[in-house]
């Protein structure tokens, strides 16, 4: 019998339960209000709640969890979809954003990386890019 089977039938797969795309993704932080600044403030992440220790904020389809953290100041590892990556560039660079990377092509598009008031490194990439290997 399948585990996920309580009822002890033979069930064929196809796509049932398989991941469909990423939720939300966490950030660590120092402190809640000063990171609600930064991606509230400067990304225009509209703020869905706001607790003592922990945030969330979305832009479209971008959710991200700010949670009080000792781990703050990593590479997330997250890129943000953007229309461009010049015109985030630019306008961080306008705000004293710090970049660890300006605006690059790469196999899947132009990107480019900067820095949270936090240390974390966070990337931004084009949304609409062709694959080119």
């Amino acid at each position: 019998m399948p585990i996920g089977d309580p009822g002890g039938g033979n069930f064929n797969y196809t796509t049932e339960g398989l991941p469909e795309m990423v939720f939300m993704a966490a950030v660590p932080c120092r402190d809640i209000g000063r990171a609600l600044l930064f991606y509230n403030g400067l990304l225009g992440m509209d703020i869905l709640y706001k607790k003592e220790k922990e945030a969330a904020v979305r832009r479209n389809g971008a959710t991200l969890l700010l949670r009080v953290s000792d781990a703050a100041g990593i590479d997330t590892g997250i890129f943000l979809g953007v229309e461009d990556p010049y015109d985030l560039h630019r306008r961080l660079i306008d705000e004293g954003v710090v970049f660890v990377r300006d605006p690059i092509r790469a196999p899947l598009g132009v990107y480019t990386s900067f820095k949270d008031d936090d240390g974390n490194i966070i990337h931004a990439i084009e949304m609409n890019a062709e694959l080119k290997l």
